[in-house]
């Protein structure tokens, strides 16, 4: 029983081995074979071949590096001698026992390409310390042009983990020096080039990857050649001689791309006034070339080599910089930064609507000190030609309990004529008060109610008083005026707190749905009779504006009519008397 279950186990791990590799096996053989790249290399060197094909790819890319004849992929591992980085095949360092056919497929969810290359692996003899001549069968290609400010590259083809320490320049076996020759990360700068300076040159560069250093040495023959128009001319694809809005004092890096054959022997710069950037800006260092980065595809290389500006200053601006590649040039010029008129109008925008909803927001409340306010100090002289006499009609009930009707007399009476008539220069009509004897209630009411200007109500809570007060002729014609003619308001004053309005007439309803209500706030002391509390601020909020008498005393303009007491207004009244 024991044994049957191990051999089930043992099938299904194979079973699932297979199910793993076997996709993978009939993938590599379906691989369509897109390019194939002859390479040579010497012994000892650390190596990389970088995998790309420009093809558009759908999805998830994965690439895998194989060596023929074997379908089992290179290693991933970095402490392998041999093994796969991301999209690069790195041999840190060849061996003799390197050279073959490597393969690299790259898949997507749709199709699958190869790429082999057939690499070659050799004994050379470095001449750097043994002063023999250089046996130079990978040599690298590159032409200086006479007369000019020119530069050489070593050309480093590893990944970005690979950290450039330092590089050193040779010619014919010995290190260069002098005042013509500056060298810079991964390029040689040579100064007025002339016939002298072809040859056999070499540059050693120390790498650093996982902790680890290798030397790696180029050789590369120079030819001198005159500056002439024709042969491959490389391609700048930016910049295209535009410019570059940029703040002043700030930082900028720009990239110059440049797309060149894979033999091209053309160096790439950037110059300012004719004159190499590390050249020009040698002492303060401001502007700098930066390191140039290339990838090489199957009929092409892409270069990057960038500018960069530690701080932008008044003086850059309006000066072209200038990207070279061989005969071909493209400039950039910086421009200070139009100013943002979208920004300053919606922050306009922004702030006139802030401005507008505080000041509504500040409006609501403090309306009605404002409205006074205003009245109070932009009042008009002279009389309101509207035919009409009086500024209110005083409306209340007859309360049949006695302390209810003593307040509502009280407040009718003695109260309201002493705040709106002799405080506040009202004219009020109150019916019991004002009018003629003999003369019918109904048509004293019915022509008295034109000729006032607002309508006041006092409201009681007592349910007896509503009964009297919906049967009395008086009110029936009184609110049928105020709610028939134009202009005429209705001012509601609620003697006690009103907590249901529905056993009152549907015209009083109306009135204060429409109009709302004034509860009335004192206790008929001398306190509760100053204009300036708040219940009589809004009485006096919905009462209309007051005209004054124009040229009146210099007595009087001392002090508003609100602004006085029933006592100082008689005494001032009594000065002025003769």
């Amino acid at each position: 029983m024991r044994d049957a279950q191990h051999h089930r186990g043992m099938l299904s791990l194979l079973l699932c081995v297979v199910s793993i590799a076997l996709p993978r096996i009939i993938r590599a053989d379906a691989c369509k074979d897109v390019s194939v790249q002859d390479e040579m290399a010497s012994v000892g060197q650390p190596t990389a071949f970088n995998c790309i094909y420009p093809l558009p790819m759908s999805g998830k890319v994965n690439v895998t590096w194989y060596k023929f004849p074997s379908k089992i992929p290179i290693s991933k591992n970095i402490r392998s001698r041999i093994h796969q980085e991301q999209n690069w095949i790195l041999f840190l360092p060849l061996k003799g026992e390197d050279s073959g056919i490597y393969e690299c497929d790259i898949n997507d969810t749709n199709i699958c390409h190869r790429i082999q290359v057939n690499l070659t692996v050799f004994n050379k003899h470095w001449c750097v310390s043994g002063h023999s001549q250089l046996n130079v069968s990978d040599d690298f290609k590159q032409i200086l042009y006479v007369g000019k400010d020119d530069s050489l590259i070593c050309h480093l083809n590893f990944p970005n983990s690979f950290v450039l320490d330092s590089v050193k320049w040779y010619k014919d076996c010995k290190e260069i020096e002098g005042e013509r020759f500056i060298s810079r990360e991964k390029r040689l700068l040579v100064k007025n080039v002339s016939a002298e300076d072809g040859g056999k040159y070499a540059c050693q560069a120390r790498l650093t990857h996982a902790g680890k250093q290798h030397t790696v040495l180029n050789s590369i023959t120079v030819n001198i050649e005159k500056v002439q128009n024709g042969g491959r001319i490389p391609k700048i694809i930016y910049p295209k001689n535009n410019s570059i809005e940029v703040r002043l004092g700030s930082a900028l890096i720009v990239d110059c791309n440049i797309t060149d054959t894979r033999d091209n022997t053309n160096a790439r710069c950037w110059r300012v006034n004719d004159t190499l950037v590390d050249h020009y800006y040698n002492e303060s260092k401001r502007i700098q070339e930066g390191i140039e980065d290339y990838t090489v595809f199957q009929e092409h290389i892409f270069y990057t080599v960038n500018i960069t500006f530690l701080e932008v200053k008044m003086e850059d601006y309006g000066r072209p910089f200038t990207c070279h590649a061989g005969v071909s040039a493209a400039y950039f010029i910086l421009k200070p930064p139009v100013p943002d008129f979208r920004a300053y109008l919606i922050g306009g925008l922004l702030a006139l609507t802030g401005a507008a909803v505080s000041a509504v927001c500040v409006y609501n409340i403090f309306k009605i000190d404002i409205v006074l306010w205003y009245r109070s100090a932009f009042r008009s002289p002279g009389t309101v030609e509207d035919g009409k006499l009086y500024d209110a009609y005083v409306l209340y009930p007859k309360p049949q309990r006695e302390s209810q009707s003593h307040d509502v007399d009280t407040l009718v009476l003695k109260i309201l004529p002493e705040v709106l008539e002799r405080q506040c220069g009202y004219k009020l009509f109150i019916f019991g008060r004002d009018e003629f004897p003999g003369q019918a209630v109904v048509s004293v009411i019915d022509e008295n109610i034109k000729l006032c200007r607002r309508l006041i109500v006092i409201i009681v809570p007592e349910a007896l008083s509503f009964d009297l007060l919906r049967n009395m002729s008086e009110e029936q014609i009184t609110v049928y005026n105020a709610l028939i003619q134009d202009g005429i308001k209705v001012i509601l004053i609620e003697l006690e707190k009103v907590e249901d309005y529905t056993a009152l007439p549907e015209s009083i309803q109306y009135i204060r749905q429409k109009h709302g209500a004034v509860q009335w706030s004192g206790d008929f002391t001398e306190q509760s009779q100053c204009a300036k509390t708040k219940f009589w601020k809004k009485v006096r909020y919905r009462m209309p504006p007051r005209r004054w008498p124009p040229s009146p005393p210099v007595q009087l303009l001392q002090h508003t009519p609100c602004d006085l007491t029933a006592s100082s207004r008689e005494a001032s009244v009594g000065v002025l008397t003769p």
